[in-house]
């Protein structure tokens, strides 16, 4: 009998709007709702969402601003939100960092953050937010432009290629992997070992699952990697796929903080939410 991987006991939205409500704010809530969990929303004032590129301090704009402070009609109806959806305890914070800084605190201790698509203008969207998923310690959860209501896990498709970063998006993942009705593993592995080239062991994503209950189908996927997320998100449609998970990547190892192209591609034309670790 496989044992339940733990389920997520803190669950963070980062805010933009509470009315109504941002994306994140009930999309969070709903998740720890379903997983018995704590659920932390915090705000990020608009001024703050323009921060990136390692930037420490507000902008001028920004400091022109009154700082952003905690409102306790917004706590109390934050608290008030939770508790309608069954979940006790809502923690209410307001940041005054960049988006990565605070990502980069607050996911020490949580276990997922979810993130509107919507949360930066699209000419820094990339960013900001490429920046904030390779800060981020713990798993983050992207909502898609225009997104209303709680995501579902009744089929969920996994990006599997063999690398670092889609092994520890497939550990992070298993509570909601054991939740589903359906898991697709798309497969575009293409290892690059030579004769001579030392390796670790093989991970075996398919039997990784199947031990802990999740039995996954595959499906094998023959693309040049310029066309990669396209072909993910086509994959995804194709099954109807209620979540996409994936390793974010970075565009490579001297600025690790740039997504790269699949991932880039699959967060801004995704129609689903997306499950992403670094």
């Amino acid at each position: 009998m496989n044992t339940p991987t733990r389920l997520p006991g803190d669950v963070l939205a980062l805010v933009t709007s509470t009315s109504p409500w941002s994306a994140a704010a009930t999309a969070a809530i709903a998740i720890a709702a379903k997983c018995q969990a704590n659920v932390s929303g915090c705000y990020v004032d608009a001024s703050l969402r323009m921060l990136h590129g390692g930037e420490a301090e507000p902008s001028v704009l920004a400091l022109l601003l009154d700082a952003p402070t905690e409102n306790a009609d917004d706590r109390d109806a934050f608290a008030s939100l939770a508790r309608a959806a069954n979940v006790p305890h809502a923690h209410w914070l307001v940041t005054r960092a960049s988006i990565a800084a605070t990502v980069r605190q607050l996911g020490a201790w949580h276990d997922l953050v979810v993130i509107d698509r919507d949360l930066v203008d699209e000419s820094i969207f990339f960013d900001v937010l490429g920046e904030a998923l390779m800060m981020c310690r713990a798993p983050s959860l992207v909502l898609p432009s225009g997104w209303n209501g709680a995501p579902r896990f009744g089929r969920i498709v996994l990006a599997w290629n063999g690398s670092i970063e889609a092994i520890r998006t497939i550990h992070a993942a298993l509570p909601f992997l054991q939740m589903a009705q359906e898991t697709v593993l798309i497969d575009g592995e293409s290892p690059h070992y030579e004769d001579d080239q030392p390796r670790a062991p093989h991970f075996d994503a398919v039997a990784y699952l199947a031990s802990h209950g999740v039995r996954a189908r595959t499906r094998r996927l023959h693309v040049a990697p310029h066309e990669a997320g396209e072909a993910l998100l086509r994959e995804t449609a194709q099954v109807h796929g209620d979540l996409l998970v994936m390793g974010a990547y970075g565009h490579s190892r001297v600025r690790e903080r740039v997504l790269g192209g699949a991932t880039r591609h699959v967060l801004q034309h995704a129609r689903v939410p997306v499950f992403m670790q670094h």
